[in-house]
């Protein structure tokens, strides 16, 4: 069978997800693999016609398709999410349809469940038939047992491509209808207290209802408010995968555009920030997730700590929850409080003016109090992989973020705690006493609320 191979990592060759696939390619030598570093290439395929047509006639002679990518912050890169635009945009849908396809990751399984859920979405968008994910750690390959399973779960792709199993639909079509925002008059009734508010909105097209959302919104707070277009920020590229911002958080890009200085001086020193941006396939748009890829020169360090955000949403979020999940662990990891997000899905503008109105109130509030709820799992789980991966494998590639997480105690290892060990050692041993056992089951649930309740009732 004929293989094409959609390389979705900016370094081209170099990308140890490409490994895998090569590693399946010489285990089986009687079917032809074709890559194209689509990610890598991305602005060539943007100007030239000739370039893009060939990967596309690949495709269309391929038996299966790949999509091999490493995990760029909770999805794919902003390269690789740009050339998926542009098979929309050229129209080029047929191309891909009644293909058999699957997804390959790399990554330290932080959020991978997102990126393929985005990627499955896309491909029944296609309507392609989707076999299955693999998200592989980045160097299970290393591992025999981990090797045979990878060529496992490639032999069932080819199984299903031979045999042209039927595969059904998990994502259904998006729809959104052609809505008109037209907002009310707003009274700047919000005082921004001395709060630095900072706006960032979508400049690349199609934006729908956005620009008016955030005039909307500016227009509830009294006092400054700062608006920027993200097509206005100098962003000379997306992020490159090179990993040198792991030493001390200097980015490759330092001195070459003005993304660093930007996010410095305007994101990480505004007490309030607000997203505003359009749906453009299954997430924002290209543009946007180089500003979310670009900020990894911060590394796994949280830079929003105590700040208010928000977003602001042109599309059908309703019909995306694995989207609305990414921007909920991003507000999770970011250590920031998520004020609210609105949409204009409601159609209905008095509303969308009201639910404004609220929201301005919500971001300044908090901000005065300083306010950030607990972390659910997403930010609970994805920090612990952070933990655990910084201080082992990743320690020497990620120096920057090692010190962080000594200074600020994130290694906060249960083992450590010998006082608990030491405890649990013996209630263990005390509870294969019949006696003893019997009476802790008995006094369990009194013993496990007393600590709290004492706090509740006499503090």
């Amino acid at each position: 069978m004929n293989i094409v191979v959609l390389n979705g990592s900016p370094k081209g060759d170099l990308s140890i997800t490409l490994q895998y696939i090569r590693y399946a390619a010489k285990k089986t030598p009687q079917h032809t693999f074709q890559y194209f570093p689509v990610a890598q290439n991305i602005r060539k395929l943007e100007k030239d016609e000739a370039a893009f047509s060939e990967v596309m006639n690949a495709v269309q002679k391929a038996d299966i398709v790949l999509w091999a990518f490493p995990l760029y912050f909770l999805l794919v890169c902003a390269q690789y999410k740009r050339f998926i635009e542009l098979i929309f945009e050229k129209k080029m849908e047929a191309v891909f349809a009644g293909k058999y396809t699957a997804s390959i990751s790399t990554s330290v399984h932080f959020f991978d469940h997102t990126a393929h859920n985005y990627i499955h979405g896309i491909c029944d968008d296609l309507q392609m038939n989707y076999t299955g994910a693999y998200s592989a750690a980045m160097y299970d390959l290393m591992k025999k047992p981990e090797r045979a399973r990878w060529l496992s779960f490639v032999e069932q792709i080819f199984d299903a491509a031979a045999r042209q199993i039927p595969t059904g639909r998990a994502y259904p079509p998006l729809s959104a209808p052609n809505f008109i925002y037209a907002p009310g008059p707003v009274e700047a009734n919000v005082d921004v207290a001395g709060k630095k508010i900072l706006i960032m909105k979508d400049g690349q097209q199609p934006t729908g209802n956005i620009d008016a959302i955030v005039q909307s919104l500016a227009g509830n707070f009294r006092g400054d408010v700062e608006i920027v277009n993200l097509m206005d920020i100098d962003i000379k590229g997306g992020c490159l995968g090179c990993c040198k911002c792991g030493i001390n958080n200097i980015c490759d890009y330092q001195g070459k555009d003005g993304y660093i200085d930007f996010y410095n001086k305007k994101v990480k020193k505004a007490d309030v920030v607000v997203y505003a941006g359009a749906i453009h396939d299954r997430y924002f748009s290209a543009r946007w997730k180089t500003f979310f890829d670009r900020s990894f020169y911060n590394t796994h360090m949280p830079t929003l700590i105590g700040k208010q955000i928000a977003f602001l949403i042109s599309g059908p979020l309703g019909q995306l929850p694995n989207l609305r999940q990414i921007l909920e662990a991003y507000a999770e990891f970011q250590e920031a409080n998520l004020a609210g997000i609105i949409t204009d899905e409601s159609q209905n503008s008095t509303q969308i003016d009201r639910l404004l109105t609220e929201l301005a109130g919500a971001l300044v509030r908090p901000s005065a109090q300083g306010y950030t709820p607990p972390m659910t799992f997403l930010g609970v789980g994805g920090g612990k992989i952070f933990r655990d991966e910084v201080y082992g494998m990743l320690r020497f590639v990620f120096q920057a973020d090692h010190r962080y997480y000594k200074k600020h105690k994130f290694y906060d290892f249960p083992q450590k705690n010998y006082k608990v060990r030491r405890m649990n050692a013996l209630m263990m041993i005390m509870t294969k006493i019949p006696p003893v056992r019997k009476k802790f089951l008995k006094i369990i649930k009194e013993e496990m609320v007393k600590p709290i309740k004492y706090i509740a009732e006499n503090r």
